[in-house]
């Protein structure tokens, strides 16, 4: 760590966050900004940390108020002056820039921080889950494993440090310890995701189920972690008939927003209620269920590294909803008129090509290995109940997937190195 009293050689930097979508600034931005300050000063005038975001189709309109509530980052800027920035070099409210700094990618497009490290001068650091580019012109690759590494020309390695998988940091890999008194009922979380994409199949299409479940066994109780990135109104709105046409497709729940003292909940036509949670993380939340039913996506690893048992569902009817894409592929999926055939076109393609393949993270830290069940296609709720409540009447099921799920989602620490490998540029 650099101290507040590190030599006057060492200049006051600037760190730079480049991010976009909503699961990049929970889940790796997060881990990340504490790393920083804990490994370099905490002071502002030593270190500054700014965020920038970039332009992300799934983006919620929240992500610049979730960044502004980490501690750790000075100032942010959101993705709609993006442009201007990448072009010009000049930020919505006239950012000054000190003469040494580090640009930190997190999400987005990996030649953002190439053009702007050098037009600013800056060191460049990159985050790469699945692939690297640009070896010749980025200073440090951070990497989530050696697979990343594989098709890296020899003279470039040297660049390169596998510091691990910040899906699992996100969570700290923590183990909250269940509160007995919680679980006189039986508590199935629901994470119907928190797009928009999505949601409307997804939260319909779990309310069916849990009253399914619920009228089987009048013991199990339902909770939905809200995501940060939504506010309660537009949840509900996507049980709401008049707002979701979909739930029609789905044979899905309708419900309404209710409020029940400062507790807000969910309640379905036929009377079931699901309590809605905003606290985040919602770690104690989801180490109090006893299984989680979810889609695919980020929230599947945070189950995987709480250790909490899921069942994923990837829902079919509506083969071109899924439109999150990035770049230019997310840019045609998204036009009007067009967007829909070739969102259609593309997703058919997508579901024939990983139809066979596991998309879970847990899944996917094993090697493709279902550790997890995936139920993939055009689902039914009354049968994704009956699949669901065998594993509450086999516990032992459930025990097996929650050991294995311990054994397979990794070390912490992904954040700790990838702040060390930024404390030696700064050195």
């Amino acid at each position: 760590m650099l101290d507040s009293n590190m030599p006057d050689t060492i200049q006051p930097i600037d760190i730079i966050i480049l991010s976009n979508g909503p699961g990049e600034v929970t889940t790796w931005v997060r881990p990340v900004v504490r790393a920083l300050r804990a490994e370099l000063v905490a002071d502002i005038a030593r270190v500054r940390i700014s965020a920038i975001l970039s332009p992300c189709p799934n983006a919620s309109g929240k992500e610049v108020q979730i960044l502004a509530s980490y501690p750790e980052i000075d100032r942010v800027q959101g993705a709609e002056h993006f442009t201007n920035f990448l072009v010009w070099g000049k930020t919505a409210n006239g950012w000054d820039w000190r003469s040494k700094g580090i640009i930190i990618f997190l999400g987005g497009d990996q030649f953002f921080p190439v053009v702007i490290g050098q037009r600013l001068g800056y060191q460049t650091v990159v985050y790469a889950e699945w692939d690297a580019r640009w070896h010749n012109l980025i200073d440090r690759f951070a990497v989530m494993n050696a697979e990343v590494m594989a098709k890296v020309q020899p003279q470039y390695l040297d660049r390169f440090t596998i510091v691990g998988d910040l899906m699992v940091e996100s969570q700290n890999a923590i183990d909250p310890e269940p509160n007995p008194a919680a679980n006189a009922d039986i508590l199935i979380g629901l994470l119907p995701g928190s797009k928009s994409a999505k949601l409307g199949m997804g939260l319909p299409l779990m309310l069916a189920i849990a009253e399914y479940i619920q009228a089987t066994n009048p013991r199990v109780k339902f909770a939905i972690p809200v995501a940060p990135t939504l506010d309660l109104a537009t949840l509900a709105s996507y049980a709401d008939p008049t707002k979701n046409p979909v739930i029609a497709l789905v044979n899905g729940a309708t419900a309404t927003l209710e409020h029940d003292g400062n507790q807000p909940y969910l309640k379905t036509s036929k009377g079931l209620t699901v309590s809605l949670h905003t606290e985040f993380p919602a770690h104690d939340l989801l180490s109090q269920c006893t299984l989680c039913l979810t889609t695919i996506g980020a929230n599947t690893a945070e189950l995987g590294a709480l250790g909490v048992p899921m069942i994923v569902l990837i829902a079919t009817q509506q083969i071109d909803a899924m439109r999150a894409w990035d770049g230019a592929l997310g840019i045609l999926v998204n036009l009007p008129v067009v967007g829909t055939p070739i969102a259609k076109i593309i997703n058919s393609i997508l579901y024939y090509k990983f139809r066979d393949r596991k998309l879970s993270w847990p899944n996917i830290w094993a090697q493709q290995r279902e550790i997890v069940p995936e139920l993939l296609g055009r689902l039914d709720a009354k049968t994704v109940a009956n699949f669901t409540l065998d594993y509450l009447e086999h516990p032992e099921k459930l025990a097996e997937m929650k050991a294995e799920l311990r054994q397979v989602r990794g070390a912490a620490g992904a954040a700790d190195k990838l702040a060390a490998v930024v404390a030696g540029l700064v050195e």
